[in-house]
């Protein structure tokens, strides 16, 4: 994958070739093969380039045939080979890129229904005097823009347009948008006046500076097929068996996440199906705990895969050392303990290759959280808050997903009780915090209409958590170590199969993601497909306790703390106490502050100055 930038001016300035040299020059983690600049008057692009096809051509920004149009493209189009044989184009390169200016030339901005993969690029027309922004239809890749009367900008990342503006401050909505979903969703961010281009979406400039935003793809509306389980295991071995065909397309070694559990298990099953198992490097992290380590597990799948596995062990003190620069790598808070983590997986992945495939998206397709088993209950009714505030505070950290759920399921409203599953604060504990209610809404609108509770639960998940914070993690931290992630589940025929499936093949006598599970049988041991779902966990619950105590206290409750400064601080020094006491297992709510004061303080040391 690689950086794009680019800006257009409305005031009758012509771009200058030094700015979008600098906004290039901080996506070069993104790129560091090669980098370029096209400018034409009042419309310019910058490129950072992670070579992945046709490795010595298709240098960026880059012009078409006719000279009309130009191209900053970050991705890959998988099916590029195929658009390539039916289209008449006179091709001087042998890599996607240029295969996107003939798409676009044969069939204007509504080519992007042509592609395959996972993209984000900007086409200037001269000929129509517009410029158009694409973003993949699941939001794998991010795509961000700054839009006055004046300037229109956009970027991979948000930091890369920090030079065109004149004020970088933090949108105060966004608090309260962190700490109901540990992210903020589409189409707003933490910066003021920064939006994102939602994922499926297309976007148009014109002429006279007006922006119009519009959806070019959906997930299906309603679950028409009518087929039996075991058929609809067969679509999915189909399926997910094409998607992997296509992420297997680079010029470049390609590798594999393995942590053991079903989904990467399956990935690099059918990876050693298709090609064999031998030269498949996989990659798997531990924290040197038993009980959230999953090594034993990855070792076993490597086994029977037949891949040369390389392991990494994550500690508190690298959570210390990478904790501020992965968050103006992500421009915005660490949501979770796992991000570090995984960049820390990145890093190890990179030393052998440039491109991994990981098992992102089968969750929240295919439903697999726990919190799927108690869709109609979400849906339907609201538990009395009281007792259940009471019988959470008694409970051990052993005991958190039971924690979680009593805390989501005595919400008053679904869409309150939907967001707890994540939130790492109640509405009310919000509310507390911020001194008053949120001034916007997100995801209400994923609720309405989408058929039986659990499809509805699925889509908003697909929607925010998924594209919002998942793939935005997954990006930025595989990009931080200048590798690209590719997620075969989240191959769109994959995503509209999943979609098009009824409820009855996620969530099957009590078994969440069943379709899955009954497809890695045929690919892997039982014990492996049936054990316990563990997730990428961090043992934090201790570390706030041990190493990382003194830090929190320092952050958090100091005179110069964001947050001690922004929040209730009595709520907060009581969040504290009551943790490091061992009264409650407060470590997902101080995760959230901590990693929000560390955001706030590494981006006023980057850039100088910020306001809220």
């Amino acid at each position: 994958m690689c950086g794009i930038a680019g800006v257009r001016r409305f005031d009758g300035a012509p771009v200058s070739g030094e700015l979008l040299a600098e906004m290039g020059r901080r996506l070069r983690h993104r790129g560091p093969d090669d980098h370029g600049v096209w400018c034409d008057g009042p419309v310019g692009f910058a490129h950072s380039r992670l070579s992945i096809i046709d490795l010595a051509g298709s240098a960026q920004p880059m012009a078409g045939a006719g000279g009309t149009t130009h191209i900053s493209f970050n991705g890959e189009i998988l099916n590029y080979r195929e658009l390539r044989d039916r289209l008449t184009y006179p091709f001087r390169t042998r890599g996607d890129t240029e295969v996107l200016l003939a798409v676009y030339d044969k069939y204007g901005p509504a080519g992007v229904s042509e592609l395959r993969g996972q993209f984000a690029y900007a086409i200037h027309d001269s000929g129509t005097a517009q410029t158009h922004l694409f973003r993949d239809r699941l939001g794998i890749l991010p795509l961000y823009y700054y839009a006055t009367d004046e300037i229109f900008a956009f970027a991979s990342e948000i930091k890369a347009l920090f030079p065109v503006m004149d004020e970088v401050r933090v949108d105060t909505a966004s608090l309260h948008d962190f700490l109901a979903h540990r992210s903020v969703p589409a189409p707003f961010t933490f910066i003021d006046g920064v939006r994102k281009v939602p994922q499926g979406h297309h976007l148009t400039v014109g002429a006279d500076g007006g922006v119009r935003v519009e959806s070019y793809w959906a997930l299906p509306p309603v679950a028409d097929l009518e087929v039996t389980p075991r058929r609809a295991v067969d679509l999915l071995d189909d399926a997910l068996q094409s998607s992997i065909r296509d992420a297997l397309v680079a010029d470049v070694p390609v590798g594999a996440y393995l942590s053991g559990g079903v989904d990467s298990s399956l990935i690099c099953a059918l990876v050693a199906k298709q090609r064999g198992g031998e030269g498949l490097h996989t990659f798997s992290a531990g924290f040197g705990d038993d009980r959230v380590d999953e090594t034993t597990w990855a070792r076993m799948a490597a086994r029977i895969v037949g891949s040369e596995h390389h392991e990494t062990v994550i500690t508190a003190t690298d959570f210390q050392d990478d904790w501020a620069r992965l968050s103006w790598h992500r421009d915005s808070p660490l949501s979770e303990p796992a991000d570090v983590a995984v960049y820390r997986l990145a890093q190890l992945a990179r030393s052998h290759v440039k491109v991994v495939l990981s098992g992102e998206g089968s969750d929240e397709l295919f439903a697999g959280y726990p919190k799927y088993r108690f869709a109609r209950t979400t849906r339907a009714v609201g538990l009395p808050r009281g007792p259940l505030r009471l019988l959470e505070g008694r409970l051990p950290a052993t005991q958190a997903r039971l924690t979680v759920a009593l805390r989501a399921m005595s919400e008053p409203t679904y869409a309150e009780r939907m967001r707890g599953w994540f939130a790492p604060f109640t509405a009310l504990e919000r509310d507390r915090l911020l001194g008053g209610p949120p001034t916007r809404t997100v995801l209400a609108p994923y609720l309405d209409g989408r058929g039986d509770a659990l499809r509805r639960m699925l889509y908003a998940d697909v929607h925010t958590w998924l594209a919002d914070n998942l793939l935005e993690r997954g990006d930025r931290m595989s990009m931080a170590a200048s590798l690209e992630l590719r997620p075969p589940f989240l191959d769109h025929r994959v995503a509209e199969l999943a979609f098009r499936l009824p409820s009855a093949v996620k969530v099957r006598g009590g078994t969440t993601k069943w379709i899955v599970k009954e497809l890695a049988r045929h690919y892997l041991p039982t014990e492996l497909v049936d054990r316990p779902k563990v997730g990428f966990k961090v043992p934090l619950d201790a570390w706030f306790r041990g190493h990382l105590r003194e830090m929190a206290f320092d952050l958090l409750d100091g005179p110069s703390s964001f947050v001690g400064s922004t929040f209730d601080r009595v709520a907060v020094r009581r969040l504290l106490s009551d943790h490091l006491s061992g009264d409650r297992d407060e470590q997902p709510r101080i995760w959230t502050l901590l990693s929000l004061e560390i955001w706030h303080r590494e981006l006023q040391r980057r850039i100088g100055s910020t306001a809220t």
